[in-house]
């Protein structure tokens, strides 16, 4: 891995497409757009500096927002771009600079440090506003399905809690109170679902079904604290199989999710499972957290999502035990893309696979 400063420059954002079929990259002269099954740039930009390059599934559509350090690219305006004509569709403008912009195919949500703003994406009309707490990261996450569609973002600056919002029916859904210390990352599943979240100690995961506010699973990260950079559910329609999370210790860390809350499920309706308090059966078996460590050089903000799951069902015991494999997309912000591939066995064994590794600044159209 590179060093920061023997790159041409720092990454400005890192955002994959709603699919994870998709992934944009910014710099200080130009934003670049991949396709993440084979690694082929897509498209260029060289045209400043953008903080925001957010995709919209594989269409031609982005919502784009210049880092301000031209006059013409200012962090209060987003521009909806249009890849296949190199022109700008509408620009929306804010008093404040925009933090985070989440799309799908009917809406469009502007994250600001103490508002949100929820728009029609084919219109532009304005539908709702949302004051908040002061989220100076712009910290939120989006599940893109209609029939589930959350945003997720803080409701206090002093805990943990998390403000979760329906975007299509435009009203507050629940608040949930995650963790004792303020967050760092958020992740809703893509069906909305599930959402998981972390603190800014970064020991402990856990995963809420958005359905039931107060019913929630935790993972142990590590003893130590550490910030985690991102959080990313495995594609599914139900429960997620992986969760995936990078931090700044440099490990990936992938939580089998799907096995350990079932077997935490057929733990619970044990005379154990019975007994003991909801604090302590509610935290999930170490065995299913998975750790590649080093992955990333310590201290490098790293960004991963789970691309694809397959899985083999298994039929020689009682349990149907499934085994998988999921495959793993990271980008680091000193410009390299990795792909790894996990697999878990029916013993519950994982193995971590480097498929493949470039540098994203090298890679040019052609």
């Amino acid at each position: 891995m590179a060093n920061l400063s023997s790159l041409p420059s720092p990454i400005y954002c890192v955002s994959f497409n709603q699919d994870n079929s998709g992934f944009a990259i910014s710099w200080k002269d130009s934003f670049k757009i991949f396709d993440s099954t084979t690694g082929r740039l897509c498209y260029e930009r060289a045209a400043g500096a953008f903080v925001i390059v957010e995709m919209l599934y594989s269409s031609d559509l982005l919502a784009i927002v210049g880092a301000g350090e031209q006059a013409s690219l200012s962090p209060r305006r987003l521009c909806l771009f249009k890849t296949t004509t190199g022109l700008p569709l509408r620009e929306l403008n804010f008093l404040t600079s925009i933090l985070a912009v989440r799309m799908n195919k009917k809406r469009l949500v502007v994250v600001l440090l103490e508002k949100t703003f929820v728009y029609d994406l084919n219109t532009l009309v304005m539908l709702d506003t949302i004051d908040t707490v002061p989220n100076p990261k712009g910290l939120s996450a989006f599940s893109p399905s209609l029939e589930g569609c959350y945003l997720a973002v803080p409701a206090s600056t002093t805990k943990g809690s998390v403000l979760v919002y329906n975007v299509m029916d435009l009203q507050s859904h629940s608040e949930i109170d995650a963790h004792r210390s303020p967050l760092a990352a958020i992740a809703l599943s893509s069906n909305g679902m599930y959402i998981a979240t972390a603190s800014e100690q970064g020991t402990l995961i856990r995963v809420h079904l958005v359905s039931e506010a107060t019913k929630s699973y935790s993972f142990r990260r590590g003893t130590y604290p550490s910030t985690i950079y991102s959080l990313s559910f495995g594609p599914s329609t139900q429960l997620p199989d992986i969760l995936i999370a990078t931090s700044s210790s440099g490990s990936i860390h992938a939580f089998s999710l799907s096995l350990a809350i079932n077997q935490r499920s057929k733990r619970s309706t044990s005379f154990l499972g019975s007994v003991l308090p909801d604090s302590v059966s509610d935290a999930l078996d170490p065995a299913h957290h998975h750790v590649l460590q080093n992955a990333v050089s310590s201290g490098i903000r790293s960004y991963a999502v789970v691309r694809k799951i397959d899985k083999l069902e298994g039929t020689s015991s009682p349990s149907h035990f499934t085994s998988l494999r999921a495959t793993v997309s990271v980008i680091t912000y000193n410009g390299y893309f990795q792909e790894y591939t996990l697999s878990i066995n029916n013993k519950n064994e994982s193995l971590w696979t480097l498929e493949r590794e470039f540098n994203l600044f090298s890679i040019t159209t052609g």
